[in-house]
Order: structure tokens, then C-alpha cells, then sequence
């Protein structure tokens, strides 16, 4: 087996030879560096498609080609930054859990702290469009599990990954970002500032994808399978019946890891992903200490008996009457002005003041078209 992690990145670069083939390689004995040196007829005989036949020739004998071109990129890309650094899966920091899966990458690229990739992590997924009660619960629980000395893991998305990560940032505790896109482009550019104050936390990116890569639609489930393969456990917080967050609840499933779900109101679109994943034996997490139960005998972490908030997240204020009938008359479905008064039987000049107070206490969100319950 090499120590050279040159010759890793080179086999992750060959096309037509995914994850799964390299690991399964791997394990009967074909180190990258054998791989690399065998002969034609060996590839042949490892039922190696053409082009990556083709692709390890021309490595071979110095002819260019992509996969030198995929090499030197990241070989430029890590000496061109102190905090660069790329992990085959032979790597002492490269994640234990990660490792063991059924296709994990044949290397990654990280930015940041390295040591906090092996410390027990938790992931929190769910809604880019989240409500402002998912944005509150994902910031919630993430606050609460990093003080525990848990490692949150999410996906640098809008919503309630991007109040994940925040939380951690205020709390001055470490997170990691797992890019769907190279380590050098940050996605979505809105969480630029984000990203950069991750690293400053003693966070962490991580992509298994080479400087360059695209957003393409393509390597977010990918992406996916890297958050759930990391966690010892996945927390989803808002998520439609088909969304990525529950893609990325099913590969936790598959990967062994245990699933959280936050329930929420019957009618809210949001809360049927979580309702059907606890349908399917997913944890119902009222609060972090239902998290910490479950992972506590796996991960050694905390007792029952410790101090901690029992409460749980988002405890809805007190309404008025008013608001109580408005709350049910406007729902989970954008409603104008002009339909929420007819339903009400209240003037638009009487409803003005109480939809600004009903914002206040974050009772109902403005969106473009009308109003729509938190």
C-alpha cells in the first residue's frame, strides 16, 4: 500500500470507476499503486471498463490526459493554501465512520481543522425554504448539541443547514460544511461569509469532489451520503415528502446511523417529510436531550442525570383570540391580504396592525403573494 496520496487521487479521478468499485478493489488488494502499475490484461481482467482502461494507459506511459490534469489541480490547489489538505481513505484523519461505508469517497478535500473530523458528529438537514420555527428549532438544537461537544455536520444550504452551521459560529464551536461542488467554490455565494467564518471557528469544509466542480444537481445526493456517512446520527428539521433531506435521512438509514425527525403541524408541507420519517421508525426529538439519549451509550457522551434543556424548542407564544382565528384561517398555504380578509370578515385597516404584531412574535412569515404561518 502507498503513502503516497497522488496515486489515490489518480485512481478517484479515473472515469467510469465509481466510489463503491475503488473501495471493493481496494479491499482484494488493489492499492492504487498496483492499479496503476498493473498491466492491460490485468484491467481487462478486472472487467475495467474501456475508457478507464484507457485513462490508466495514458497515466501510465505520461501521456496527459485528464486524469494528470485532475492531479496536478488538486496537487496545486493543496500547496496553494495552508489549511488544504487531501485525505485518501488510508489517512489517519480521514473519518472512521465515513470509511466504513458501502461507497465512500476515495479522498477528500478539507479546509480547516482536520482533528475535529474525527470527533462524534451529528447532522442537521432539512428544508432550503425552511419557516422561521425551523430556522428557530435547527439553530436550537445545534446551539445545544455543540455545547455538548458534538461536531454539527450539515451542507452549507440555505435554510435550516445555514442556521445549523450559524449557530455553531456563535457559539464559537466547530462545524462542518460538506460542499457538492469543489473545495474551492462556495455554494450558494449568499453564504459565502458563512463558510469563511467556519474555518474561522475551528470548523471545517469538506468535498470529495476536485477544485473546480460545478454545483451540477448530480453531486448533492452524493454530497448527501458524505453528511448522513460521517454522523453517528441525522437530525431533519423541515422536509417536503420529496426533498433531499429525506435522501439524505434514507442513506443514514442504509448506512446504519440513527435518524431524528422534529414533528410539526399537520398541515404544513414541511412536516410531512419528518411525519412519514417517523412513521418509519425515525426518533421524535422534542428537544436535544432526546439526541443525546439515544447516542450516549454509542458515543460515551453525557447521562440523563446531566443538566439539561428538557424544554422544547419553539414553545409558542400566548395568543390573542384574534391571532388564534387568524392562525387557523391563514395556514400553510400563501394567502393575500385581500383573501385573509374576506375569510376573516375583518377590514384590510384591521388587519394591517395585527399581521405586523403576528410577525413580531413570529407567528406568520410575509412571503411574495401574501401570508403563510411559521
Amino acid at each position: 500500500m502507498t503513502a503516497d496520496p497522488k496515486d489515490w487521487i489518480a485512481v478517484a479521478a479515473l472515469p467510469q470507476l465509481g466510489p463503491a468499485s475503488i473501495k471493493r478493489l481496494w479491499e482484494n488488494g488493489w492499492t492504487p499503486d498496483k492499479l496503476l502499475q498493473a498491466s492491460p490484461l490485468e484491467w481487462q481482467r478486472l472487467n475495467l471498463k474501456e475508457k478507464t482502461c484507457s485513462a490508466l494507459h495514458k497515466y501510465q506511459t505520461s501521456a496527459g490526459g485528464a486524469v494528470h490534469d485532475a492531479v496536478q489541480s488538486a496537487l496545486r490547489w493543496q500547496s496553494s493554501l495552508p489549511d488544504a489538505h487531501i485525505l485518501p481513505i488510508t489517512h489517519p484523519d480521514y473519518p472512521a465512520l465515513l470509511r466504513d461505508i458501502h461507497d465512500p469517497p476515495p479522498v477528500l478535500f478539507v479546509r480547516g481543522c482536520l482533528e475535529i473530523l474525527g470527533l462524534p458528529q451529528v447532522a442537521i438537514v432539512g428544508s432550503r425554504s425552511a419557516s422561521q420555527t425551523g430556522i428557530r428549532q435547527s439553530y436550537t438544537f445545534a446551539s445545544d448539541l455543540v455545547i455538548k461537544g458534538l461536531v454539527i455536520s450539515s451542507g452549507l444550504a440555505l435554510g435550516v443547514d445555514a442556521s445549523a452551521h450559524q449557530a455553531c459560529v456563535d457559539s464559537n464551536g466547530p462545524t462542518i460544511a460538506v460542499f457538492g461542488t469543489g473545495p474551492d467554490r462556495l455554494y450558494p455565494p449568499r453564504n459565502r461569509q458563512l463558510a469563511l467564518d467556519i474555518l474561522t471557528c475551528g470548523g471545517a469544509w469538506v468535498s470529495e469532489f476536485f477544485p473546480g466542480a460545478a454545483p451540477l444537481a448530480s453531486h448533492f445526493p452524493r454530497r448527501n451520503r458524505v453528511i448522513s456517512g460521517m454522523s453517528s446520527g441525522v437530525l431533519v428539521v423541515e422536509a417536503a415528502p420529496k426533498s433531499g433531506s429525506l435522501i439524505t435521512a434514507r442513506m443514514a438509514v442504509e448506512q446504519g446511523r440513527e435518524v431524528f425527525a422534529i414533528p410539526g403541524p399537520l398541515n404544513s408541507p414541511l412536516s410531512r417529510g419528518c411525519h412519514l420519517l417517523i412513521k418509519e421508525g425515525a426518533v421524535l426529538a422534542e428537544n436535544s436531550q432526546d439526541i443525546v439519549h439515544e447516542l450516549s451509550s454509542l458515543l460515551g457522551l453525557y447521562s440523563e442525570s446531566e443538566e439539561l434543556n428538557h424544554d422544547p424548542v419553539a414553545i409558542a407564544p400566548s395568543l390573542t383570540e384574534e391571532e388564534d382565528k387568524l392562525v387557523a384561517l391563514i395556514g400553510y398555504e400563501i394567502g393575500s391580504i385581500d383573501q385573509i380578509s374576506v375569510s376573516s370578515g375583518m377590514s384590510i385597516a384591521e388587519l394591517g396592525p395585527l399581521l405586523v404584531e403576528m410577525e413580531l412574535k413570529g407567528l406568520i412569515e410575509q412571503r411574495d403573494g401574501g401570508y403563510i404561518c411559521s
